[in-house]
């Protein structure tokens, strides 16, 4: 889409706009957001801003979270994958204006960025940098913010929706990176188990986050081909593993006998998983644990299992004060609040050298 002469273009490359987020940047003028709270960030003046992208839809209804100002709104994207102009901003005074663009959503749906329009004459200016404070996430919907502004349902199953009440930025993830002044990496997809052929995500052939932890792209429903992701991009200080309560389907095997086979083989994987974590990242400090979504505590116990077993001082287990039990239906801001709140001070209690690393 080409600006016309009262408009100003920014291409997605440009170095004033600030960019956090597991994201694609093969082509650097075409970036590709996938993971929920994925943002980027500017300051502009003038009376208006414009984005140019495509949305490729996985399901759901799909919405981009715009903040202008410190307001905050979100726009509904198309089902196709046609180039298309939304306006961010209108009829604001002249003067400088903060602008961050930021994804509500998990991989139910991917965003390739275009490029920017500002009234002709704006000026750019690159934002503050990022916290030096990094933490990573590993988990499902619960730690994307999915379904989190129902919140006449705290406490309750969720209500019939399409994706409008999803809100990453209200994902107990989220929360406790802003609570730590921390930028975040959310690897987080709803429905994911750890095993393949397990858990809600891409039915009914089943994919577990031992095949997505490590790419940028996966989900075959949005179109694209798997991406790797290079981790020499970002070391988290801390990392959090949020799996274990999408696991018990098709059948709650760990509930059912603690030392049945599965149940053996589940934690044989757990316990991978994490050691491939820790080679990756062998200086951080790796928090295992579930959420506050009703589930069986045998698998809290095998989490607990396995943190005993690998024995690492920087590997732990943590427990919410009402672990698997606050609500059979998505965690709402209130609940994520309550949720941050915890896992902050459970983060703070090991003192500043946990950043130092």
């Amino acid at each position: 889409m080409l600006c016309n002469e009262n408009e100003l273009f920014i291409k997605p490359s440009d170095d004033r706009l600030m960019y956090m987020g597991r994201i694609d940047t093969t082509d650097a003028d075409a970036p590709v957001l996938v993971y929920p709270y994925t943002m980027v960030k500017t300051y502009f003046t003038g009376t208006s801003a414009k984005i140019c992208l495509k949305n490729h839809r996985g399901c759901w209804d799909n919405y981009l979270g715009v903040f202008v100002d410190g307001v905050q709104k979100k726009l509904l994207l198309p089902h196709d994958d046609r180039s298309v102009m939304l306006t961010l901003a209108e009829k604001l005074d002249e003067g400088r204006h903060e602008l961050i663009v930021f994804k509500r959503m998990d991989s139910c749906h991917t965003i390739t960025l275009l490029g920017f329009y500002f009234d002709k004459g704006a000026q750019l200016e690159k934002p503050e940098p990022l916290p030096e404070r990094k933490i990573e996430v590993y988990g499902d919907s619960v730690s994307a913010g999915e379904v989190s502004e129902a919140v006449d349902y705290v406490g309750k199953p969720d209500p019939k929706h399409q994706g409008e009440y999803s809100n990453s930025w209200y994902a107990y993830t989220a929360m406790t990176a802003r609570k730590l002044n921390a930028r975040l990496h959310d690897i987080a997809q709803g429905g994911i188990a750890l095993l393949d052929d397990t858990g809600w995500f891409h039915a009914p052939d089943y994919i577990g986050i031992e095949s997505t932890w490590d790419k940028i792209e996966y989900n075959p429903e949005t179109g694209e081909s798997a991406v790797p992701w290079d981790f020499k991009k970002y070391t988290p200080h801390v990392v959090i593993v949020a799996i274990g309560q999408n696991d018990n389907h098709p059948d709650d095997y760990m509930a059912e006998d603690y030392d049945c086979e599965k149940a053996k083989i589940w934690r044989a994987h757990y316990e991978q998983f994490v050691r491939n974590i820790r080679g990756k990242y062998p200086k951080a400090l790796i928090i295992l644990a579930t959420t506050i979504l009703m589930h069986d505590e045998n698998w809290d116990k095998s989490i607990d299992e396995v943190c005993r077993k690998i024995d690492d001082e920087k590997i732990v287990h943590f427990l919410y004060s009402n672990n698997g039990a606050g609500t059979p239906g998505h965690i709402r801001l209130p609940e994520a609040d309550q949720m941050a709140g915890e896992l902050s001070a459970f983060i703070e209690s090991f003192g500043d050298d946990v950043w130092a690393s």
